[in-house]
């Protein structure tokens, strides 16, 4: 027997749930859709007889009766995957439960590609769209506003009058800060990204007004060869050394280990190294282990995916950007007691 033969037959039947929940077929479809009146027992009891039985609702039936596709759009321009995966498991875990799916289109920085997937997806008639990217200060090359579907924006740019979702920069730094000098360091440096970052300039802000504002601050480029090379520069300069280095990304920070292990300088007994991101590939394989700061990114996208099930339902929404909490991940690289899992199989420590 063919595979598609053998699911069919298979296939339970909300006839066969009414049947044996011992109802009327239209009242298994109220109690399953959450309409109509009836008692609570009875409604639980055709729930769990479903459940039981492994009923799973046509897609296409249920989308007519609602009104809804149950799926929604996901629009980025991070190809690379670097924030937009984490946030897309984060919309999944939310709306998996409520049966609904999502895709992925990748539109790189290209205007035309953008349109021709936003059209696909109306085409589609996607419930809503969620757009996401690689910095919190810049749109996708698309106009998203005055579509026939609602719009939630996560990790991106937003219009005004828009919901937007971004991680708090400022707090994650601010912990990040404290935290070292809770540890008894004193002479902090920052050594960070571009100038023109958003995030960057909340970063340095929070850092400096954590720090004092004497406390130095080196700006470059997102990569291990920047931390390297700022760890150079500062060691040549004559300038006090520093006992604590926050970095402004995972990269910087792995660069900086690696700078100041090769001047014989000791991570963390002499000086102290915290990064940002949590990026596990990096932190995980930095010695020793990094700690560094999480920007919450499958949270944010939980927080996407429940906000656009809000929004298709109809549900009043109050524009403007909310800023989700960091979370600070101690590991072995600033003086902090977690070990890493690769080490003793122990999770490190969130704060």
């Amino acid at each position: 027997m063919r595979y598609a033969d053998v699911v069919k037959a298979e296939r339970i039947r909300i006839y066969d749930v009414a049947r044996v929940a011992g109802v009327s077929v239209a009242t298994a479809s109220k109690a399953l859709n959450d309409t109509g009146r009836m008692t609570e027992a009875t409604r639980q009891r055709v729930k769990q007889t479903a459940a039981s039985l492994g009923f799973r609702p046509n897609a296409m039936a249920r989308a007519l009766t609602q009104h809804r596709s149950f799926t929604v759009g996901l629009l980025t321009n991070d190809t690379y995957g670097r924030f937009t995966l984490p946030v897309m498991a984060g919309i999944s875990e939310a709306l998996v439960d409520e049966g609904v799916s999502v895709f992925l289109c990748g539109i790189e920085d290209d205007a035309a590609l953008a349109r021709l997937h936003v059209d696909a997806m109306l085409d589609k008639q996607v419930d809503g769209i969620i757009a996401t990217g690689k910095r919190i200060d810049r749109r996708l090359p698309v106009d998203l506003s005055g579509l026939p579907v609602p719009v939630v924006y996560a990790f991106t740019e937003g219009p005004d009058d828009a919901v937007t979702l971004v991680s708090d920069d400022a707090q994650g730094a601010r912990e990040a800060t404290e935290w070292l000098l809770g540890k008894g360091r004193q002479r902090l440096v920052h050594i960070t990204g571009p100038q023109s970052f958003a995030s960057v300039t909340a970063r340095a802000r929070a850092f400096s007004a954590a720090a004092g504002a004497g406390a130095a601050i080196l700006y470059g480029t997102w990569s291990e060869a920047w931390g390297h090379e700022a760890v150079a520069q500062f060691w040549s300069s004559g300038a006090p050394r520093p006992d604590a280095i926050f970095c402004g990304n995972d990269q910087i920070a792995r660069g900086v280990v690696d700078a100041l292990r090769e001047r014989g300088v000791a991570v963390p007994e002499d000086v102290s190294v915290i990064g940002f991101d949590n990026w596990e590939i990096v932190a995980a394989a930095t010695r020793p282990p990094l700690t560094t700061v999480d920007m919450n990114l499958k949270e944010l996208g939980r927080e996407a995916g429940r906000l656009i099930l809000e929004l298709a339902e109809g549900k009043p929404v109050e524009p403007g950007v909310r800023k989700l909490p960091c979370k600070l991940v101690v590991r072995q690289s600033c003086g902090g007691d977690a070990i890493a899992p690769s080490d003793k199989g122990e999770a490190p420590q969130e704060i």
